[in-house]
């Protein structure tokens, strides 16, 4: 039987540059001859990906909170049903733009939704599964504000005032700072070259976990 597959997600603010170096990951483990899953939340099924919509459209009606919450975490306990868990248990890498620490870092760092709704959650959707590797890009907000804003049409998230996205930094970093290890910070305020070769560094260190891991012929 093959080990369970590594789980491994990106997360950051915005232009952080996460689709670009998403892009350049797969290209490098896949190249690697890692079996890689490659996907998105809020998504990665037909039915994440109707929530995403949702959730991403401008409205004229505002969305309470705690209805963004549980719109993310239903999307989310289909995804791992569907898509991430069965992935796992067959061997596969996954690598997932985004998950649960987006979620506190913008569902209760930005919004201010109590950490234990989120807790609570976290627990009756995914049980004891938690992303093996979690790659945090991190960047100056105003930076990362000035690089999505010149992408052109801004969707709901993008459109919130710099405070919220202080606050969403602040978590993220927070998470990383009082962790156990399990989330690396990336440095994406240098130069692309520079950001994937600290990524090319991360790699190493999961390839060379990863076989370690595998089972004896």
């Amino acid at each position: 039987m093959s080990a369970r597959g590594l789980f491994i997600t990106v997360e950051g603010g915005e232009g952080v540059g996460k689709s670009t170096n998403m892009a350049f990951l797969e290209e490098h483990l896949s190249g690697s001859g890692v079996d890689l899953l490659v996907t998105r939340e809020p998504g990665g099924t037909r039915l994440g990906e109707e929530v995403r919509r949702l959730l991403l459209q401008v409205r004229d009606e505002q969305m309470d909170p705690l209805c963004e919450l549980l719109l993310i975490f239903s999307a989310r306990a289909q995804h791992l049903r569907e898509v991430i868990e069965p992935a796992l248990e067959a061997g596969r890498w996954v690598l997932c733009d985004r998950f649960t620490d987006a979620t506190y870092a913008y569902q209760s760092g930005g919004r201010g939704v109590a950490d234990g709704a989120v807790e609570t959650l976290e627990t009756m959707v995914q049980g004891t599964l938690r992303p093996d590797y979690t790659l945090l890009l991190d960047a100056p907000v105003a930076m990362g504000l000035e690089r999505a804003r010149g992408r052109g049409d801004m969707d709901r998230f993008e459109r919130e005032e710099l405070a919220f996205f202080e606050r969403v930094r602040a978590t993220y970093l927070r998470r990383a700072r009082f962790g156990s290890g399990r989330i690396r910070v990336v440095d994406a305020s240098v130069p692309l070259v520079e950001v994937q070769e600290q990524l090319l560094d991360i790699c190493r260190d999961l390839l060379s976990c990863w076989n370690v891991r595998q089972p004896a012929p």
